[in-house]
């Protein structure tokens, strides 16, 4: 009876018992007539242990000759061992070599030091490292944790357009192309004012897919091709949707540490700040981020210091979530940064009625949104005042005209969680290929 074929993520399940696992192998150590082979399944990792004695002189070289990275189908007992990352190990009885890596050009990531511009030139093969799958197996865990969220909980998903006829906020660059008929269109920076058009149909919906930012940036948190999951709620306020955004949050950490706690502790990851991820989130007004900010600067615990009225930048969000075990909400920026289409406060209509969410260690905005204008009149006046195109907004204005109710959502960009979740130094390693100002390539 041929060994049932398994993964080595559900390796336990198998004890005592031989498997087939098929993958590849990752590295290889010898001492004397014992090697010990690491194979990797996109799963994970587990060492082998061969002994010649017990597989013989053709297993033996066989699995000796082999090269990084060449192809293989194992076959051996699995068993417990707490010294193991995996907590398993596989006696090996046979293998079958599917393709073997040539030793004359061999795998180019080895496990030396390699800088990044090499790794992310060879991006399509640095992905197989184990801390690299499991930083993706993070990001997929967060990306159907987030669709999950709004799935129960009475969301449609409604996706918009990713070429548009202009921008949604009339401020970033964006990257432009030809349609028919000599027109432009433009790659979408976010779907928001298409998903309140379904919001006013169906009452409860969000949008999930890629976004595109031309910002000639070149921080650790800028993509220029990234993923944006976006709800938007009829009859709903600014108190609504920071609600909404905590509880959406605290339900996706919750989830990478019940599916990917093996994942975290090969990423490096100290869980224990993760599980300090609860409701409620402090909330604090922009007034109060910037006295924070203020007295920083004047205990000189920040070099610059923060001008009032001036969007926050990414050494002050960096500030300010540090002084926070979970995400921060700063709400109520002044109008005057905020984009055309995010409602005043009645209390004080200089201010909009918006919030960001900074991710704690220093991780800066996960999270951007608002209660949006509801008034036909003031949605027109304020299109006016930023010199964008009347023409083009008049269905996004008919959303006021034809039953307008106040109504509110927000955006939340995938790569920036997946960074903050795993502790990453730059967003680039959160996407399988990623998009920058100097990286289209591969």
């Amino acid at each position: 009876m041929s060994a049932p074929i398994a993964t080595i993520s559900s390796i336990g399940k198998y004890e005592g018992q031989s498997v087939t696992l098929r993958g590849w192998l990752y590295n290889m150590r010898a001492s004397g007539k014992l090697l010990f082979p690491i194979f990797r399944d996109g799963t994970g990792t587990i060492q082998g242990i061969v002994p010649k004695a017990q597989v013989g002189d053709e297993i033996f070289e066989t699995i000796k000759s082999l090269s990084q990275e060449s192809s293989v189908i194992v076959t051996g007992k699995v068993r417990a061992d707490s010294r193991a990352p995996s907590g398993y190990e596989l006696d090996v009885e046979n293998i079958e070599v599917v393709q073997r890596v040539p030793t004359d050009e061999p795998f180019p990531i080895s496990l030396k030091e390699h800088g990044t511009d090499f790794l992310m030139q060879h991006r399509h093969l640095w992905i197989r490292t184990p801390r690299q799958s499991a930083i993706l197996r993070v990001r997929a865990t967060i990306m159907r944790a987030a669709q999950e969220y709004f799935d129960t909980n009475g969301f449609t998903r409604t996706d918009p357009p990713i070429l548009t006829p202009n921008a949604c906020e009339g401020t970033s660059e964006l990257f432009e192309m030809d349609y028919f008929d000599d027109e432009k269109a433009y790659l979408t920076q976010s779907g928001q004012l298409y998903i309140e058009s379904t919001a006013l149909a169906l009452g409860k919906v969000y949008s999930f897919g890629p976004t595109f930012r031309a910002e000639k940036s070149k921080t650790r948190r800028h993509l220029t091709e990234f993923w944006m999951i976006e709800p938007e709620v009829a009859f709903a306020g600014l108190d609504d949707i920071m609600a909404l955004a905590e509880n959406f949050l605290t339900h996706i950490v919750h989830r990478v540490l019940e599916f990917n706690s093996q994942d975290l502790k090969v990423i490096g990851k100290d869980v224990a700040k993760l599980e300090a991820i609860q409701t409620p989130f402090p909330r604090i007004s922009y007034d109060e981020a910037h006295a924070m900010l203020e007295q920083a600067y004047k205990e000189g615990k920040i070099e610059h210091p923060h001008t009032y009225g001036d969007d926050f930048g990414s050494p002050d969000e960096t500030y300010i979530s540090n002084q926070f075990d979970r995400p921060v909400m700063v709400h109520r920026y002044p109008a005057a940064v905020k984009a055309f289409y995010m409602e005043p406060d009645p209390q004080d209509p200089t201010k909009a009625l918006c919030l960001d969410v900074l991710a704690p260690e220093g991780y800066g905005e996960i999270i951007g949104g608002s209660q949006r204008v509801s008034s036909y009149d003031l949605l027109k006046s304020r299109i006016e005042a930023h010199n964008l195109p009347l023409e083009a907004f008049q269905w996004y204005l008919d959303l006021r005209k034809y039953g307008s109710v106040p109504h509110a959502g927000f955006g939340m960009g995938i790569e920036r969680v997946v960074a903050w979740v795993c502790g990453l130094e730059h967003v680039r390693e959160t996407i399988p290929f990623a998009r920058t100002l100097n990286r289209i390539y591969p």
